[in-house]
């Protein structure tokens, strides 16, 4: 609830494909090595996490493909838009994030790229396993009677 009150909180960008496609089993939070541009980007709302992952290459953990706009009054200092990026994390959050990529079919998706209350951008990841198309045709199922069964309950 905090973080909702506290003026600096702000949502950046969003994985909502995130859900329907994999099954989260859990999520870390994580810090983003980012240019001084990109951040200015960043203020203004300009980034898309929806086609990016994270991975584990030479004991370090890497956003790829994560797209983040070129911030234009920065000129020839600005940035590439879709680099590699580093991400934070403990050595041992690093061991277990690297155990569970070793497992068969989980991956490292983005869930949400935000501000925290003291204005520092940080990256919430999950450890996801892929759903099959049975698996989502489930879960819409089930959001689909849920919606209807609150509608009965509304209206008696």
């Amino acid at each position: 609830m905090a973080q909702k009150s506290d003026p600096n909180y702000k949502i950046i960008a969003e994985n909502r494909r995130a859900r329907f496609d994999y099954a989260i089993e859990s999520d870390i939070e994580v810090g983003i090595v980012l240019t001084g541009s990109e951040v200015k980007s960043l203020r203004t709302g300009q980034s898309n996490i929806a086609e990016s992952y994270a991975n584990v290459e030479d004991g370090e953990l890497w956003l790829i493909n994560a797209y983040i706009a070129p911030y234009k009054q920065a000129g020839v200092f600005g940035h590439e838009e879709r680099r590699k990026r580093k991400l934070l994390v403990s050595k041992k959050e690093l061991s277990r994030l690297w155990q569970a990529i070793g497992r068969e079919g989980m991956t490292l998706v983005p869930l949400v790229m935000y501000f925290n209350d003291r204005g520092i951008v940080k990256l919430k990841i999950g450890v996801a396993k892929g759903k099959k198309l049975a698996d989502k045709r489930e879960t819409s199922a089930k959001r689909d009677w849920n919606r209807q069964k609150q509608r009965l309950l509304k209206h008696g």
